[in-house]
């Protein structure tokens, strides 16, 4: 098996894995000699596809080694470890940690999961030059190899290679670190699959470059600002935040996404205590929930749900607005419950069609003024209040390392640890049931923590594969505080 790997890899060049998956949707435009017919090719795209012949890209040196790299079959094996795998905490689990380089890790992955990852997690070296990031790799190529691999000059390829032996944490080094990762983690990613990144201002452009080339600008979802704890370097500007790219599969086949409101909930409960107090009296129970309302209202803890402070005998709700905010309304009569008369119409027509008013009546949630001078409007219940993804998310990250030091006994064994509250967060949105998430840059397992968290809160059945280069815990924790632990084994090595 491995000879047959080897054999392959000599042959391998860095746009072998796009011309396999061309080969087998378009078999028909290779040639005998296994040469690719573009003319043929053109004739399938038809006259409906506008081919440009100008554009814009990323380059940078390596970019076509990166991609060899991912064209590249490993020759690794993975070795479980029996050990592990056999207490019986770990007998019934369907979860995998992987010790190793993670683009190893990888290919192996695509084999046995090939388009199986709901959502992929990772948080990679920054790279800024506090991080310890240098890129370098065990592939030991020959400057003449990979001149004729990458039909470039002799001279082109050493410079490139110069960047893998000596390390380098150049730009152009981290993307071509990345590029091979990422280009593979696509392959993992189901159809409406999904991948956040974070990242800072050091690599955030560049990045954000690389996952247009790899995942296609229009799959590119949005970016997160997470607002953390003051840099207190000497600087112009002072920064605050760190990012997350959220790109997907392929976008046609993703779905909105949209939860029951957490902060809704919290009006719920604050309604329940209520109405213990105050009973079946609506207008007592509005008054003092608006002011329970305004006192979390202070320190922003309910934006967005804060307009829930009306109570009838069904619970709480708002009354949503009837006109339509532009000319192009639905234009209905309504009939006045009392006074019989047709109901003052706002003036660019109704923002709902008079089946939804209609369903609404039947329901009991109109609001109707006290005569027909004053448009109805339908009531919006608390419990159909619900959330979106946001592009900004605050939490100070200093307590989740304080968290961690504390857990290892004031040992610092993991810098910049990210937190489980929030990659919960993104995980409830877009994950669910069984569902499957990646993080080939483990790190301290926050994303496995994460999972985990989730499956015990929602009482999902979430899976993770976790993937990181081996870590001597152990010698972490004595070096910091002479500390003497068990040693932490990993399900597989490779």
């Amino acid at each position: 098996m491995i000879q047959n790997t080897l054999a392959s890899n000599e042959n391998a060049k860095a746009n072998s894995r796009e011309m396999e998956t061309l080969r087998q949707t378009f078999p028909s435009c290779f040639r005998a000699d296994g040469s690719f017919d573009f003319e043929r090719f053109r004739e399938f795209l038809g006259d409906k596809v506008y081919v440009v012949h100008e554009g814009f890209e990323l380059r940078f040196l390596g970019k076509n080694y990166a991609r060899l790299l991912a064209s590249i079959d490993t020759t690794t094996i993975l070795v479980p470890d029996e050990a592990h795998n056999a207490k019986p905490e770990n007998a019934a689990s369907s979860n995998v940690y992987i010790s190793g380089d993670n683009l190893d890790a990888l290919k192996h992955l695509i084999k046995a999961y090939p388009e199986k990852a709901k959502c992929i997690y990772i948080d990679p070296p920054y790279n800024t030059g506090s991080d310890e990031f240098v890129y370098n790799d065990c592939f030991n190529f020959s400057v003449e190899d990979l001149s004729r691999r990458l039909s470039i000059s002799e001279e082109l390829a050493k410079r490139i290679l110069d960047l893998t032996k000596r390390g380098s944490a150049s730009h152009s080094a981290w993307l071509m670190f990345m590029y091979p990762r990422l280009q593979l983690a696509r392959d993992l990613l189901s159809s409406d699959g999904v991948i956040f990144i974070s990242i800072d201002d050091n690599e955030q452009s560049g990045l954000k470059l690389l996952c247009d080339d790899v995942f296609g600008e229009e799959n590119f979802a949005g970016q997160i600002v997470w607002r953390t704890a003051t840099d207190n370097n000497p600087a112009q500007i002072a920064t605050e935040h760190e990012y997350v790219l959220c790109y997907l599969r392929d976008a046609a086949r993703q779905d909105f996404w949209e939860m029951p409101s957490e902060k809704g909930k919290i009006i719920q409960g604050k309604y329940e205590e209520l109405k213990v107090v105050h009973g079946n009296n609506p207008e007592s129970i509005a008054d003092n929930l608006r002011k329970r309302i305004r006192q979390e209202k202070n320190g922003d803890g309910l934006s967005g749900v804060a307009h829930y402070s009306c109570v009838d005998e069904k619970g709480v709700y708002y009354p949503g607005n009837s006109s339509n905010p532009r000319p192009g309304g639905y234009n209905f009569d309504i009939i006045h419950p009392v006074t019989k008369q047709v109901c003052a119409k706002p003036d660019f027509g109704y923002r709902w069609p008079e089946a939804t008013f209609y369903s609404a009546v039947e329901r009991g949630d109109v609001l109707w003024g006290e005569d027909e001078n004053i448009a109805p409007k339908i009531k919006k219940r608390l419990d159909t209040a619900t959330q979106q993804l946001k592009s900004y998310y605050y939490e100070d990250n200093r307590g989740v390392s304080a968290s961690l030091f504390s857990m290892f006994g004031g040992a610092k064994v993991f810098n910049n640890p990210k937190s489980v509250k929030y990659i919960e967060h993104l995980l409830d949105f877009v994950t669910s049931g069984k569902d499957l998430i990646v993080d080939f840059f483990s790190g301290s397992a926050t994303t496995a923590h994460a999972v985990m968290r989730l499956n015990a809160r929602k009482g999902t059945n979430r899976k993770f594969i976790m993937v990181q280069l081996p870590e001597n815990l152990e010698e972490s924790l004595r070096r910091a505080n002479n500390i003497t632990k068990a040693p932490l084994k990993a399900a597989v090595n490779i």
